[in-house]
């Protein structure tokens, strides 16, 4: 029983965020920092404290490293994913977990044939706020949870992002970059997605970089930046989700569950806390639920997937988890395209909700 050992391959924006965490927490040990371009790998691993740094393979060749931190872009997910299976590595990945169906249906058997565990961001839903609304709705204070409603919307990030063409590409655009965080939250409430349909669609072929170096370049738009979802689920319930880089109005954050009971509105499934709320039947106001459990932020999936390792249980972000939501997004598009309800066909498990003392900064291992 000792610390599980962690490489990070993909030394961007994001991988602050992890590394801020996964060098903190007692029970990890980050080993490498890792990317095609091995000086930023070497200027990462050094504002950290990392003691090795290089290419991926430097990563995957690694004897102490278990788990592999894929932080790389998109495109390149299952491919440095299989690439860390093929290294007898565990791979965490960033979300989304592939690009289409085939490719991931061909990481999760590659992982399985091999034995080793794959998971997926958004990790977020392993937070206080998620967490502790998911208990207030297992135990009942909704009564049966009938509907779920979710909203993203604003005018989208050219306007603040110095280099935003890659969110308008495909693989991204409001569903793909913003769709897992609702979507998990809503595979880990109501269950499995049986179907969706789907409207939307492009409002302008191209846009205005508005801050930065680039700023008044045009780029070409090439995903729909508005999806209106209406999925159902197979053990009831239903949910309408609205992502959307076309509102002039910013909703982002907005998650409510209704319950036969009760309405409960939910923190913003991209953060690890936030307020949670519910209203009771004929109360004339909101009312405040406190949280339990952790806010740390991005890693908290790895250190569930490291403690579970070690005590040979399944951890609570699988890739049927990831798949299944890809599923759902890869649904959804074929369901706007073609104007049909589309069967989503993948079927995940409800992970057991974290206790609430469990503790990132407690050394177990």
């Amino acid at each position: 029983m000792s610390p599980v050992g962690v490489a990070v391959i993909g030394a961007g924006v994001i991988s602050k965020a992890y590394l801020e965490n996964l060098t903190r927490f007692p029970d990890l040990q980050v080993h490498v920092v890792a990317d095609l371009f091995e000086p930023v790998a070497a200027e990462r691993a050094a504002e950290f404290g990392v003691p090795t740094s290089g290419g991926v393979e430097t990563a995957l060749q690694h004897p102490d490293v278990e788990i592999v931190v894929n932080l790389t872009i998109p495109a390149a997910h299952v491919e440095i994913a299989s690439a860390a299976v093929r290294a007898g590595k565990h791979v965490w990945s960033e979300k989304p977990f592939s690009l289409d169906r085939p490719s991931g249906l061909g990481l999760l058997d590659e992982a399985a044939a091999a034995g080793l565990r794959l998971g997926c961001a958004p990790d977020t839903i392993l937070g206080a706020g998620i967490q502790t609304a998911r208990r207030v709705i297992e135990r009942g204070d909704i009564g049966v949870p009938l509907a779920g409603l979710t909203m993203f919307q604003t005018p989208g990030p050219e306007s603040w992002h110095p280099n935003p063409a890659f969110l308008f590409q495909a693989g991204a655009g409001p569903l793909f970059d913003m769709g897992p965080y609702y979507l998990t939250t809503l595979a880990q409430i109501f269950g499995s997605f049986a179907e969706v349909s789907a409207v939307g669609g492009t409002a302008r072929p191209t846009r205005v970089i508005g801050s930065g170096p680039k700023a008044g370049e045009e780029f070409t738009v090439d995903v729909p930046t508005h999806v209106g979802l209406l999925g159902s689920f197979t053990g009831g319930g239903s949910a309408q989700s609205v992502f959307s880089f076309e509102s002039p109005l910013v909703r982002a954050g907005f998650v409510e569950i209704t319950g036969s009971e009760a309405t409960l509105s939910l923190p913003d499934p991209n953060m690890f806390d936030g307020d949670l709320r519910i209203r009771r039947t004929g109360a004339e106001d909101w009312e405040s639920i406190p949280l339990t459990g952790p806010t740390d932020g991005r890693g908290l999936g790895v250190l569930d997937m490291a403690r579970s390792i070690r005590a040979v249980v399944p951890h609570r972000i699988p890739g049927e988890l990831a798949y299944h939501v890809l599923d759902v997004m890869v649904s959804a598009g074929e369901a706007l395209a073609d104007r049909r309800v589309v069967p989503v066909d993948s079927t995940v498990e409800i992970a057991p909700t974290l206790p609430e003392d469990w503790d990132p900064h407690a050394r177990t291992l």
